[in-house]
């Protein structure tokens, strides 16, 4: 077995592992520093809106355009007075977005692009998008984000527990505020592609998060009969048991996308990939942080409110207060008698490791036959 594997196999156990939820202020912490960061970038910078969102025109030259994309670029935003996007397409066209024009100004742009790039006005072919088409279009994706979070919270509450409905609606609205303020930040367009990758990161953050809740209600069955564990310390070792699943199903995941994002879109220079994929790859690495580091910890803190879980807390740890007390005792009982003068100066019984001499039996005599 892999040394992976047998870390898996030992978290999975219960042999070893690392205390998140007793270290989760630091998780809260780190979390509501990102989030602030993220909303300074939305604030500050704002969204760069695609042409589907805010209207505009597309154009598309001809085969084999000998223009370069920058100096396309240039004439486009001479031409329009507006930030031009120009994308080289695999057949050497050129496709040319300028927002936030309207039908009148856009037959301008053509012919002046036409005179630029000295082809004739009739082989550019000239898309235009309504700005009332992308507000509708921007309306729909904030309704199906809304109604798939209402979805989510109704699901969670009937097959677990209403708790645990919470702390995974917050998991969620924390991935979405990341992925959204780093599009913010870095500057990214904004385009119906970036839609259907929050959309889809969002299942991938449900689905890391509802495992490790399922290993918390199966191991949490009759927890208030036993005086062993607290809901907390249970908690902990589901994610434990489901870390390295959690991150081989992340790392799987992160590959392809990765390779979309920085090979693709970076190297090949594919823009039209990040839009999608950096949403992918963000939200994916976000998602597999909050469902360990924020939806758990969060539960446990919510449970441990509860009364039952009080009194559990109270016998677990009086428990462990009087084992320990009990374990001082054995100690300082031994090391009196360790300490005890012996008459007869007899040497010490010493009995298998691990297992203590007998004390009575052979007490003040020498070893050997009675004279």
């Amino acid at each position: 077995m892999s040394k992976l594997g047998t870390l898996g196999a030992r978290l999975h156990r219960g042999e070893i592992g690392y205390d998140f939820v007793k270290n989760r202020k630091i998780w809260y912490g780190l979390s509501i520093l990102i989030t602030i960061l993220a909303i300074a970038g939305l604030a500050v910078r704002g969204l760069n809106m695609g042409i589907e969102f805010q209207g505009g025109a597309v154009f598309n030259t001809p085969k084999n355009t000998s223009v370069s994309v920058s100096q396309a670029e240039e004439y486009a935003e001479e031409a329009s007075g507006h930030d031009a996007i120009v994308q080289k397409l695999g057949d050497g066209s050129l496709r040319i977005q300028v927002a936030g024009i309207d039908t009148g100004a856009a037959n301008e742009i053509k012919s002046t692009l036409a005179d630029d790039l000295k082809i004739d006005s009739e082989q550019i072919n000239a898309e235009l998008v309504g700005p009332s088409w992308g507000e509708q279009i921007a309306n729909k994706a904030w309704q199906g984000l809304g109604i798939f979070l209402v979805l989510v919270v109704i699901y969670l509450a009937i097959a677990f527990e209403w708790r645990m409905a919470v702390a995974a609606f917050v998991a969620l609205i924390h991935d979405i505020t990341i992925t959204v303020g780093i599009y913010a930040l870095v500057g990214f367009e904004v385009t119906p592609g970036t839609v259907i990758g929050l959309l889809t990161i969002l299942g991938y953050s449900l689905y890391d998060t509802v495992v490790v809740f399922d290993s918390l209600k199966e191991q949490t069955k009759d927890l208030t009969k036993q005086t062993r564990w607290t809901y907390s310390d249970v908690a902990n070792r589901s994610i434990n048991s489901t870390l390295v699943r959690s991150i081989n199903t992340t790392v799987v995941a992160l590959l392809p996308v990765a390779g979309l994002l920085f090979i693709g879109g970076g190297v090949l220079g594919a823009g039209m990939l990040n839009d999608i994929s950096l949403s992918l790859f963000v939200g994916l690495a976000a998602g597999a942080y909050s469902s360990i580091f924020i939806a758990t910890p969060l539960v446990a803190d919510l449970k441990e409110r509860e009364p039952a879980m009080k009194a559990l807390r109270k016998r677990v740890l009086a428990k462990r207060a009087q084992s320990a007390a009990q374990g001082e005792t054995e100690v300082h009982d031994a090391e009196a008698y360790a300490d005890e003068p012996d008459d007869d100066a007899a040497p010490a019984v010493v009995g298998p490791r691990n297992q203590p001499a007998s004390r009575g039996r052979g007490r003040g005599r020498p070893s050997g036959k009675r004279r």
